[in-house]
């Protein structure tokens, strides 16, 4: 949203550049950078939701998890909490 009283910011993308650094677009919200960016959150954060799922019954069975299996969820949710709040920063940043 483009005003007066709020300029427009850079939309903060939900993919890293070279180097990890951050990727934004300029714009008014339309076009195929800001499409893509829109359908790429949708994903990760229903990504986010079925990692949170299976965690939770890998974790509630009445056998534990084996080692391998907690490293590798906790690198997945590791990911995918990184994921939700460069989505939750990227969003914040648009409020008006």
């Amino acid at each position: 949203m483009t005003t007066e009283n709020h300029p427009q910011e850079p939309r903060l993308l939900p993919w890293a550049g070279q180097d990890g650094k951050p990727c934004y677009v300029i714009g008014e919200g339309r076009g195929l950078v800001t499409d893509l960016a829109d359908g790429l959150e949708e994903m990760q954060l229903s990504m986010a939701v079925q990692l949170l799922d299976h965690s939770r019954a890998a974790l509630n069975r009445a056998q534990p998890p084996e080692h391998a299996e907690l490293l590798f969820i906790t690198n997945r949710l590791t990911e995918s909490l990184g994921d939700a709040v460069r989505v939750a920063d990227s969003r914040g940043r648009r409020l008006p």
